[in-house]
């Protein structure tokens, strides 16, 4: 598990590369365009190289999270607030004080959207965890009597879906142990059931900005309105296909035994993920209708979870516990823990994963202060001046089997190229399913790797191949179909 951590944090340090080996890097003389024209330039001052050494002692310390058992948020934390205090302090001594202040305020409202978002949508995640939704929805698929292949189809069919919702890295992790505890005797089926949930996963969240990061980067920017995304819907399902349909042969057709599992919900739970479609309905039609940015409907959302916590704490006096309107309907015995607990959605908000949004925070500060200094503008001139933007996009997506997308989705709005829709939606496609092509290459892929011991590194660079063939199939599939997008 240590190693594979450590794995994944090589793909941040990758991005820290490009900086060094792009060759027009030390000749960029402007600062990105979203900043001020007052902004100075610092490629080749002692700030810049100042930024670039933090910078790389932060990725390092993040890599080394198993080593020296320091969270990864941390380095990354304090070497944003090195580099932006530097940066200020530099310009206030140039008069300049304002120019930075506003630099660091306009990185701080992207990632404040970020984060608000990911909360409520990690709250509610949590709390249908905690109402038993996941383990209800295994033990269903386990009782079914399905075969190995359906299983397989089922489950890849499931996270494709799912994940165009809910965070890609849960969904992997609930088929993975569907996927697990039906193929307990096949290591083979389980192996190859990860492998297609981590491609069906990633490719399920790119062509909505309700389930993959990088999409939403884009839509929250108002690159692309929300109904444009669905047009690399084909593509995506494209990608997913390709390789699952030559896995499906070397599935075995035998049927696992079925699980005598109950299920037990506990009381609201059905209502947790009624609340949960009302948000994410009032997330995009405010932002469609209203122009709100999508952290505004989530938020509201969190304030109707909020109350109905309210309400379930001061109706449980009315249920001998928790799962009581459970048994009684199907007439069973309920749990032997059967005692009464209130719904707090504030632990639920507490489980969130606070040291990956933290650490999102200090690498998007870190790549804006890259920006504002001038680095990223050199590696755009490259990229979308250089070459053309389809072999840039392409070269990005794959780069993403190394860089975790999210990261590199910022950088490449903070160098603002002046890109066609069309070639938004290639950068969309590519980043969200280019990070299928290595099991290091997204949270969903690292996550099963620490959790599911027949799924492994080597197995999923076998099937390398096949994503391969997916991904530029539906890059092809995508300027077919997308035309007029171009």
């Amino acid at each position: 598990m240590k190693k594979f951590n450590t794995l994944i944090h090589v793909r941040h340090l990758v991005v820290l590369i490009l900086v060094f080996l792009v060759p027009s890097l030390s000749y960029a003389e402007e600062t990105t365009a979203a900043n001020s024209t007052a902004a100075l330039n610092l490629t080749r001052h002692v700030i810049g190289y100042l930024s670039l050494f933090v910078t790389v002692c932060a990725y390092v310390a993040a890599m080394s999270e198993d080593v020296i058992e320091l969270r990864k948020s941390k380095p990354m934390v304090l070497g944003s607030a090195v580099i932006w205090f530097a940066i200020c302090i530099y310009y206030a001594l140039h008069g300049e004080a304002k120019t930075a202040a506003l630099a660091f305020e306009s990185n701080l409202l992207a990632y404040i959207e970020l984060l608000l978002f990911i909360l409520v949508s990690m709250t509610y995640l949590n709390a249908m965890e905690e109402r038993g939704i996941f383990d209800g929805l295994r033990i269903w698929l386990l009782s079914r009597q399905y075969s190995y292949r359906q299983l397989f189809w089922i489950t890849g069919v499931l996270a494709f879906v799912l994940s165009t919702v809910i965070s890609g890295l849960a969904v992997a992790l609930i088929m993975g142990a569907v996927a697990a505890a039906v193929g307990k005797d096949k290591p083979g089926f389980v192996g190859l059931a990860c492998v297609n949930v981590v491609v069906a996963t990633n490719a399920g969240g790119s062509f909505c900005p309700l389930g993959g990061i990088s999409t939403l980067f884009v839509w929250q920017k108002h690159i692309l309105h929300f109904t444009e995304f669905f047009s690399i819907a084909v593509p995506c399902l494209v990608n997913f296909l390709i390789p699952a349909v030559v896995m499906h042969f070397f599935i075995p057709k035998e049927t696992p035994e079925a699980s005598a599992s109950c299920i037990w919900l506990r009381r609201g739970s059905k209502r947790v993920i009624f609340l949960f479609i009302v948000t994410l309905i009032i997330t995009v039609w405010s932002n469609v209708a209203l122009e709100l940015p999508p952290a505004a409907g989530m938020m509201a959302g969190l304030g109707l979870l909020q109350f109905f916590s309210f309400y379930l704490t001061k109706t449980a006096q009315n249920y001998k516990g928790d799962y009581d309107h459970v048994y009684r309907f199907f007439h069973l015995d309920g749990p032997t823990n059967n005692r009464k607990e209130d719904f707090d959605v504030f632990k639920n908000v507490a489980n969130v994963e606070w040291d990956t949004l933290l650490f999102f925070y200090g690498a998007m500060m870190i790549i804006g202060a890259l920006g504002f200094i001038g680095y990223l503008d050199a590696i755009a001139h490259f990229l979308f001046g250089q070459i053309s933007p389809t072999m840039a996009n392409i070269m990005i997506g794959l780069s993403s089997a190394f860089i975790d997308n999210g990261t590199l989705m910022f950088a490449v709005l903070s160098m603002h190229p002046d890109l066609p829709p069309g070639q938004w939606l290639l950068l969309t496609l590519t980043l969200g399913v280019g990070g299928s092509l290595l099991a290091i290459g997204s949270a969903p892929g690292v996550g099963l790797l620490g959790q599911i011991k027949d799924y492994t590194f080597g197995l999923h660079l076998r099937w390398m191949p096949m994503i391969l063939l997916g991904y530029f199939a539906s890059i092809a599939v995508h300027f077919w179909i997308n035309a007029a997008y171009f």
